[in-house]
């Protein structure tokens, strides 16, 4: 039986249950802070971008047994790949302080 999509949103709510899994072993290993999306994209980045005839079960096969350490380190490369700023407007800490003298 062939079990199609019409959209990645409709894959990735069939994955979620696998998705979830992982993150709360995940979580149970020390990375609370990978959500499922993480996991999603990197798989979807790095192990199926490529990949031709996917079935459902090798999809949810590489979910819950990829490496936690392969994901943690895509995540922080996200991070550290970010752009990252100050962010100056709308900050009322100074002119409270300047309130307060």
């Amino acid at each position: 039986m062939d079990i199609t999509f019409d959209s990645l949103e409709e894959l990735y709510q069939r994955l979620l249950p696998a998705l979830r899994t992982k993150k709360e072993e995940m979580r149970r290993n020390g990375f609370s802070y990978i959500k499922e999306e993480d996991i999603w994209n990197y798989l979807k980045i790095h192990k199926w971008k490529n990949s031709k005839g996917l079935t459902l079960f090798d999809m949810v096969n590489d979910v819950l047994n990829t490496e936690d350490i392969y994901i943690d380190d895509y995540l922080k490369r996200e991070i550290r790949d970010m752009k990252r700023q100050r962010y100056l407007e709308g900050d009322d800490l100074y002119e409270e302080e300047e309130q307060s003298i």
